[in-house]
């Protein structure tokens, strides 16, 4: 009941804020949800969600099935991290945010510009994750693999992926929430949909900060579940399973 009564009571707090000030700007609680009852009867609600979503789900997706053997081959390839390491550490620090103008000047105006940045968002950090996974094997459990003489594709499938499971794991509910921050911003410049579009076009088309803060508060719940899906991941067997295997 803790965190029903800490909600609750922001609530009331937000909405006694609101009725001592009642001719500022920000809206109530009691507001926004009105606001996304206007959405969910005009339809946009789905609209712009399934919108956000669906670059999320591409660039996200795509980052993570080129990252992980990416950085498990650095990890592996000792004179190729040496090589590319102080690139990715050079391109690191970069916020995908700065590529907006080359996403629209390669892609134009449209879904695959915030893909792309979504996709820069999410491959550093996922390369960087399973690189260091992989820094992190102890070196018995590798000469193991090669005593029984497994190939260097059954060394990965057998010992690696199993041992840098739980830790990629982490790294991937991370990479999807700094994902989930950078498809709404990108939605405000690159795109004409998605909740990120919703909120900078409420606010320019008449000043309707209660479709603003629905919009953030869609945002956030949805950034809640996303997260709370792959926190469910990290319960399940299989990665339960890769700890006994890297044992």
């Amino acid at each position: 009941m803790l965190p029903i009564a800490g909600i609750a009571s922001f609530l009331l707090a937000w909405q006694a804020g609101v009725a001592f000030h009642p001719h500022s700007l920000v809206p109530g609680p009691v507001a926004v949800a009105r606001a996304i009852g206007e959405l969910a009867v005009s339809g946009l609600l789905f609209r712009y969600v399934v919108a956000s979503l669906f670059r999320v789900t591409w660039g996200y997706l795509t980052a993570l099935l080129i990252a992980v053997p990416c950085g498990i081959a650095l990890g592996l390839w000792r004179r190729g991290e040496e090589a590319l390491n102080p690139l990715l550490q050079l391109l690191r620090p970069i916020s995908p945010l700065a590529w907006i103008p080359i996403a629209i000047l390669w892609f134009g105006v449209g879904d695959v510009a915030a893909i792309f940045l979504i996709f820069l968002a999410s491959f550093l950090p996922l390369t960087l994750t399973a690189m260091n996974a992989v820094h992190n094997i102890e070196g018995v459990h590798l000469a193991a693999g090669a005593n029984f003489g497994l190939t260097q594709r059954q060394l990965v499938r057998s010992v690696i992926v199993p041992a840098i499971l739980p830790q990629l794991i982490v790294g991937m509910r991370i990479t999807l929430g700094i994902a989930w921050l950078v498809v709404v911003a990108a939605e405000m410049i690159a795109v004409s949909s998605g909740l990120g579009f919703l909120i900078i076009d409420a606010r320019n088309a008449g000043n309707r900060y209660d479709l603003v803060i629905a919009g953030m508060v869609l945002i956030g719940v949805i950034g809640v579940a996303l997260d709370w899906m792959l926190r469910r991941l990290e319960t399940l067997d299989v990665v339960r399973w890769g700890w006994v295997e890297a044992r």
